[in-house]
């Protein structure tokens, strides 16, 4: 089979690492995705949602350790609950997928024109009738992606004066 290009008269759709994750959150049932502008640089924004080990237990609630596997591309998440999962990782510069058996995480990066950042993550659970519960979910836990994001700023304030 031959790669076919689009006639160039055709619109071409290219989202950034943000768009890309509200996408993915508006086709996922019950899906949250919580945004914010952060007032750093995408550098500093990204070395510390990147890092998975150090940071993100610091600023997601219900994580208490991530522990990545030496090649990056899973992890074992450990909650303060004592659960545990094992996720796949797709990380690179500005985005973030994590995805176990029953949940689903993602986070996403963009440098704004002002030198500030766009950041979104997102969590939703993988299992049959989750879009019967959304409705009850997602008011439920808006607060709690509200106070991620702040605690995460704080990160990025302290990480990087």
């Amino acid at each position: 089979m031959t790669e076919q290009t689009a006639p160039a008269s055709w619109p071409v759709a290219d989202f950034d690492p943000v768009r890309r994750l509200a996408v993915l959150a508006a086709t996922v049932p019950g899906a949250a995705l919580h945004q914010a502008v952060v007032d750093a640089p995408f550098d500093r924004v990204w070395a510390v949602a990147a890092d998975l080990e150090g940071a993100l237990p610091h600023w997601l609630p219900d994580i208490r350790t991530v522990r990545p596997s030496a090649d990056g591309t899973e992890a074992l998440v450990v909650g303060h609950s004592r659960l545990r999962a094992r996720f796949d990782i797709e990380l690179r510069p500005g985005w973030c997928l994590m995805q176990s058996r029953f949940v689903l995480g993602g986070m996403a990066a963009h440098p704004e024109d002002d030198g500030t950042t766009r950041f979104a993550f997102l969590g939703a659970f993988r299992f049959p009738a989750i879009g019967l519960l959304a409705t009850v979910l997602r008011p439920a836990t808006a607060p709690l992606g509200e106070r991620s994001l702040r605690r995460f700023e704080a990160l990025v304030r302290e990480a990087h004066g």
